[in-house]
C-alpha cells in the first residue's frame, strides 16, 4: 500500500482528495488485494486482540482489501471504511453488494489530513494498510486515531516495506539490472513527496499515546508461474513506475518499453519467471 509500496508509485493517495480516480488505480488496487490476499489474512489472524472486534475502521481503505479480509476474518463485525476518493469508496461499495455485505459496510469519504475527522464511532480496531504514509501529519492523524478507538482498542498499522519486485535479481537478461534502477528512480521520486515513506511507526505510535504491543515482518516472495494475476500486477506497476523514471537512459526506456509492450514477444506478459518479493511490516498498539 510505503514505506515504498505500490499504491504510492500509482498515484493512489488513501488520505487526500485527488483529481481523478482511474479504473487503471482501481485495477492495481484489486490486483494488490488478490495476490497478498494469503499474506492479509495471516497479519488479521495475528493481531493481538482480546476479544474479537465488533466495531472496525479501515482508513485509507481504498477499493477494499483490508476491509473484506476484516469482515471474512471477524464474520460479526460492522466495518467503517474512509476514504477521500469517492470513486474508490463507489468502488468498494459495489463490492460489497455483490457479496452480498452491504449490510456490514458503511463508507465513509474523508481527508485524513484534516483536523477535525468525521466521526468514526468508537471502533474495538483500527486498520491502517499502506495509508498513513501518505498522510501529511502523521502525528495530528496517530493522535486522532488513539481518541477515536475505545479504551483497550487496538490500531493496527501494515506498510510494505518497498514497491515489489518481479524479475529475477539483476534482470532482465537483456538489460541487466533495469529493475533496480528503475526503483533507485522512482525511490527518489518518492522521497520528494512523500516524507514519511519508510517511516518506524512505533516511535510515533508511542509519542501519540499507544502502547506498541507487536511487530512483525512478513517475507513475500508469491511465484508468478503459479498466479497469472502476478504479471497483471507487474504490467500495471511498472507501467506507473515509468512516468517516474524519466531520468533513465535511453537504452533503459526501450529496453522498459519493451517490457511494457504487450505486443513484443519480450513483454513481462510472457515471461515465465516473474515472483512478486516484497516485505510487509505490521505495528500492532494499543489505547490503555
Amino acid at each position: 500500500m510505503n514505506q515504498a509500496h505500490p499504491h504510492a508509485l500509482h498515484g493512489t493517495q488513501h488520505g487526500h482528495p485527488q483529481q481523478h480516480d482511474t479504473a487503471g488505480q482501481a485495477e492495481i488496487l484489486d490486483l494488490d488485494a488478490e495476490v497478498l490476499a494469503e499474506h492479509t489474512a495471516s497479519i488479521t489472524a495475528w493481531l493481538p486482540l482480546k476479544t474479537a472486534p465488533r466495531r472496525i475502521v479501515d482508513l485509507g481503505c481504498g477499493t477494499g482489501a483490508g476491509t473484506f479480509a476484516l469482515l471474512d476474518r471477524f464474520p460479526d463485525a460492522q466495518v467503517t471504511a474512509v476514504d477521500a476518493s469517492t470513486g474508490y469508496l463507489q468502488h468498494l461499495h459495489a463490492k460489497a453488494c455483490a457479496r452480498g455485505l452491504e449490510e456490514r459496510v458503511r463508507t465513509v469519504q474523508a481527508d485524513l489530513d484534516d483536523s477535525a475527522w468525521p466521526d468514526l464511532g468508537s471502533p474495538d480496531l483500527v486498520w491502517a494498510s499502506a495509508s498513513m504514509h501518505h498522510i501529511s501529519h502523521p502525528d495530528r492523524a496517530l493522535r486522532n486515531v488513539h481518541d477515536a478507538l475505545a479504551p483497550g482498542g487496538l490500531f493496527a498499522v501494515v506498510e510494505l516495506a518497498g514497491f515489489p519486485r518481479f524479475l529475477p535479481e539483476g534482470g532482465p537478461e537483456e538489460r541487466p539490472g533495469l529493475e533496480e534502477r528503475c526503483h533507485a528512480a522512482t525511490d527518489r521520486f518518492q522521497a520528494e513527496h512523500m516524507p514519511h515513506r519508510g517511516a518506524d511507526w512505533g516511535p510515533m505510535l508511542t509519542a501519540a499515546g499507544f502502547a506498541v504491543e507487536g511487530k512483525r515482518t512478513i517475507a513475500v516472495n508469491i511465484d508468478g508461474s503459479r498466479n497469472e494475476a502476478i504479471g497483471r500486477y507487474a504490467l500495471n506497476g511498472l507501467q506507473r513506475m515509468r512516468s517516474a523514471a524519466a531520468e533513465l537512459s535511453p537504452e533503459d526506456l526501450t529496453a522498459l518499453d519493451e517490457l511494457l509492450d504487450t505486443g513484443d514477444p519480450r513483454s513481462i506478459l510472457r515471461r515465465d519467471d516473474l515472483a512478486l518479493r516484497t516485505e510487509r511490516i505490521v505495528w500492532a498498539a494499543r489505547r490503555s
